[in-house]
């Protein structure tokens, strides 16, 4: 065999077949990991909540990320912002979480950006303006403090 190799998936795209943790990080292979968020699945926004809410509080935050980024490639273009900015919490969050702190702050603050036109309107019941402080806040804290533990730190995404 060749070890040059990339893994594929059954549609011949390359697709990494290690294992993951419960941040995204690779495992060796046959080491047990966590299960990986199927991609390209279409949700309504309820349930693209409610899966991305049940990832942030499992500490999870990688795999909400993906649920997101469904969400951003699907949904219509005037939410894709919306769906996009809350991605970005969920990395960010990821990255704090692996320690990670720059990066992890960068895109917390890049995610509060990008839900800040969506305040006012608070679509699907999601608290915009909670998110943009909690991320803010984190952020701040990240880069002067200890990594952070992602479920305890998993935002509320609707009020």
């Amino acid at each position: 065999m060749n070890e040059t190799r990339r893994d594929r998936d059954a549609e011949g795209r390359a697709r990494n077949a290690r294992p993951r943790d419960g941040l995204g990080r690779p495992l060796p292979y046959g080491a047990p990991g966590v299960e990986r968020q199927p991609e390209g699945v279409v949700r309504t926004p309820a349930e693209t909540l409610a899966e991305a809410q049940r990832l942030l509080d499992t500490g999870m935050p990688f795999h909400a990320h993906e649920v997101f980024e469904d969400a951003w490639k699907s949904g219509p273009e005037n939410e894709r912002e919306l769906w996009r900015g809350l991605a970005q919490l969920a990395v960010g969050l990821t990255h704090s979480a692996r320690g990670n702190t720059a990066g992890g702050a960068r895109l917390l603050r890049r995610g509060a950006g990008a839900l800040a036109p969506f305040a006012g309107s608070g679509p699907y019941g999601i608290e915009v303006a909670g998110l943009s402080d909690w991320a803010r806040e984190l952020a701040a804290r990240v880069e002067s403090g200890p990594t952070v533990d992602a479920a305890a730190e998993a935002p509320r995404l609707r009020g």
